[in-house]
């Protein structure tokens, strides 16, 4: 069971607005970091600054995956078909590749 199930809407929209809020913090900067490894030519700030930045996505991808994770939303009340998604049952593949194929990992270019 999720932490989130817990929280009232407001509170979890006040966590997710603080959460943005922190991204773009982290965004501005790293963009300051990088503008300063511009000016001063230091190749080690350009690196913090991407890292920073890098750390600034990571925070964002974990924020939707949290606050959109099907089971919050089945919480929140909007529900799924449980069956809805791609079937690959209608897939047919070959038995065996032509002979004519040519596959990159092969080594025969």
């Amino acid at each position: 069971m999720s932490a989130f199930h817990s929280l009232s809407p407001t509170l979890a929209t006040g966590l997710a607005l603080l959460m943005v809020v922190a991204v773009v913090a982290l965004v501005a900067w790293a963009l300051q970091l990088m503008q300063a490894a511009n000016d001063r030519q230091e190749f080690s700030l350009m690196l913090a600054g991407c890292m920073v930045c890098s750390a600034a996505v990571g925070l964002a991808t974990v924020m939707v995956i949290t606050f959109t994770a099907p089971d919050r939303l089945q919480a929140s009340g909007l529900r799924f078909a449980p069956d809805a998604g791609v079937s690959l049952d209608s897939i047919s593949l070959p038995d065996q590749l032509p002979d004519s194929l040519v596959l990159p990992w092969d080594g025969q270019f």
